[in-house]
């Protein structure tokens, strides 16, 4: 009886490692078809845009009042306290980023190969 059961236990055991080990190639080849159709950057690019955007950001003026709002409320000492604080224009913020990222490039325009006529790319889909 005990035969049986330890040979039950094995086979348990066998199959929870293997089902383990399809879980983890399920998830690998699904964020390869994740990835399949994303474009292909370079580690070295990428820093690149990573710096631009650090940059960007670090030397952005953030001091102007103008672009945020503010909700404040009275605190249990009677003290007056920002609540809330938006940034309301991001708008300059993103634009600031851009503007350094497209400086560290030599950026062409694309032909859209799957047309005919290979004519210049007029609509681009952000992928996020």
């Amino acid at each position: 009886m005990s035969e049986t059961k330890e040979m039950l236990e094995a086979t348990v055991k066998g199959l929870q490692d293997k089902i383990g080990q399809l879980n983890m190639d399920l998830k690998s080849k699904q964020q390869d078809l994740e990835d399949a159709n994303k474009p292909v950057i370079s580690s070295t690019v990428m820093n690149v845009v990573n710096d631009a955007i650090n940059e960007a950001i670090e030397n952005y003026n953030f001091d102007n009042t103008d672009q945020y709002e503010l909700d404040f409320s009275l605190d249990y000492d009677g003290k007056v306290q920002a609540e809330t604080i938006n940034l309301t224009d991001t708008y300059e913020l993103m634009e600031a980023i851009v503007t350094k990222v497209e400086k560290q490039f030599n950026i062409i325009e694309e032909l859209d190969t799957t047309e005919p006529d290979n004519h210049k790319v007029t609509h681009v889909e952000k992928i996020i």
